[in-house]
């Protein structure tokens, strides 16, 4: 069995140092974009057992006034995408209007959207556990111009 050089030892101490450091500091400063040095808080906490838990969806309304689900397969824009980008939505509306443009262009023979909204479905939860009772909140809406 070979034996580190003494360079070699100092590499790994500086790299498991650095490691640390990184680690320590993403602790105790970090956000979700830091990971895997920063916490990750969707792992790391936890909602009160009776707190309402959220369902988000995004729908639209065609220009006969059927409503859409606009999920992946019919728009290529995964949930989490949504999700993530919901406080932009809001901020913006009009950003809403790519969900529909993504949705023609898988669709191009389908009815035109004139409406685009982010739902949250609020699911009722009592000790834990589901009461089977719900409420929806449009988060953001957006509408076409005529």
């Amino acid at each position: 069995m070979e034996t580190l050089t003494t360079r070699a030892r100092a590499v790994r101490l500086g790299a498991t140092v650095l490691g640390l450091a990184l680690l320590l500091a993403g602790t105790v400063r970090g956000t979700d974009d830091d990971f895997p040095f920063g916490p990750f808080r969707m792992y790391s906490t936890s909602d009160p057992p009776d707190a309402p838990a959220p369902d988000t969806r995004v729908e639209g309304v065609d220009r006969t006034g059927a409503v859409v689900s606009l999920g992946q397969d019919a728009t290529g824009i995964r949930r989490a995408e949504i999700e993530g980008q919901q406080s932009r939505y809001v901020g913006d509306p009009a950003l809403l209007r790519q969900v529909a443009d993504a949705y023609t262009e898988r669709h191009p023979t389908a009815p035109a959207l004139v409406e685009v909204r982010i739902v949250v479905r609020w699911y009722d939860i009592q000790g834990g556990r589901p009461t089977g009772r719900w409420t929806d909140e449009t988060a953001v809406r957006w509408m076409a111009t005529p």
